[in-house]
């Protein structure tokens, strides 16, 4: 790929952090993925409205699943209201106050594939297995987190006022 000037050497360093962030979530800072098959869930405009497992998720369990590099890794990404944790990213949308602008279901449906809503995003699905490239065989047909732990992480995100 050939960049020339300012906006060439913009495009070309965005292109490296995204490569390098998809290799770092998908390529080897996720722990091995749980064989359990997907629970049916119905997408209603900008939200998965029904929990996944039927039943409210734990803030205090989902808070290791966003902040761990080894589940969700949504530190790598986003910046949190959790001053202890370090190394906070800025690729995506800083998710303090993010239940003051989305609710549960909307958060939802961002953990679970927000590619149904923006289709360029950077961010991998965490709950869907088909109609992925270039995955690593440890990963295919099994999702990044569980059903509990996407409800759990809704959970800690919607106490984010």
């Amino acid at each position: 790929m050939r960049c020339s000037g300012k906006a060439g050497t913009r495009r070309w360093a965005a292109g490296l952090r995204r490569a390098a962030l998809v290799g770092a979530v998908l390529g080897g800072s996720l722990t091995a993925p749980r064989a359990e098959p997907l629970r049916p869930l119905t997408v209603v405009g900008d939200t998965i409205p029904q929990s996944l497992t039927g039943e409210p998720g734990d803030p205090q369990r989902g808070r290791p699943v966003v902040t761990s590099r080894e589940l969700g890794n949504c530190l790598l990404c986003h910046r949190m209201p959790l001053p202890e944790e370090r190394f906070q990213g800025d690729l995506g949308p800083d998710l303090t106050g993010v239940a003051g602008r989305l609710s549960a279901a909307q958060i939802r449906l961002r953990i679970v594939d927000e590619s149904r809503l923006n289709p360029a995003t950077i961010m991998p699905p965490y709950y869907r297995v088909d109609g992925l490239r270039r995955v690593l065989a440890a990963y295919r047909d099994a999702p990044v987190l569980t059903a509990e732990q996407v409800e759990d992480a809704v959970a800690l995100l919607s106490t984010f006022r």
